[in-house]
């Protein structure tokens, strides 16, 4: 069974909640700061991410990559290419970027057979997702519309999606992920200071 990104980010958050109300913790307040120009964008508070989390999504990747070289996969395409950096985007084409591998992230990552070592990192992600739609939505609607670099970016996640294997899909995605949160991520995160 596959599960859209709205269901898997809903159910990740309906748990951790009920773990969390359970223990008797609660959410540690981190300072927000808006993006300059986007009212209800709260990215900011993801220039870093904490020990723990960052750990949480390493011993995802490791056992990703233990099972994933027992299979001899044969990947050719590259959905996420080396030369991909945020920097050569506008601004105001960052965080859409940034949606994009997010959503193909999560979508990847909830249909993965890695089980629970995802729990933490997909409610990090469905998190950090959520505040960035708020980002995305709070660009004016009229103006410039996806082109050039964007548009081939976004095409690119697109094509992935419906023409990789599923094996090749889960890899990319997975090997994409540590870049995804220090770079990508940081870069949209600091808004007009990425350069």
């Amino acid at each position: 069974m596959k599960l859209d990104v709205a269901g898997v980010c809903m159910l990740v958050l309906v748990l951790m909640t009920a773990v969390l109300t359970g223990t008797g913790a609660g959410p540690v307040p981190r300072r927000h700061r808006a993006l300059p120009g986007a009212r209800g964008c709260h990215i900011a508070q993801y220039k870093s991410l904490s020990p723990g989390e960052r750990l949480a999504f390493k011993n995802a990747t490791d056992a990703f990559e233990e099972s994933f070289w027992l299979k001899n996969h044969t990947c050719r395409s590259r959905p996420f290419p080396r030369t991909w950096d945020l920097r050569q985007l506008q601004v105001w084409e960052r965080p859409v970027a940034l949606e994009a591998e997010l959503n193909l992230t999560l979508q990847v990552l909830a249909n993965s057979s890695l089980g629970d070592v995802l729990d933490q990192p997909l409610g990090t992600l469905c998190h950090i997702h959520s505040v960035l739609q708020a980002c995305v939505a709070a660009q004016p609607t009229e103006g410039p519309r996806p082109r050039g670099r964007l548009h081939q970016w976004l095409r690119r996640l697109l094509e992935a999606q419906e023409e990789e294997p599923w094996g090749c899909l889960e890899a990319s995605v997975m090997f994409n992920l540590f870049r995804l949160l220090t770079k990508d991520l940081t870069c949209v995160a600091s808004g007009h200071l990425c350069v």
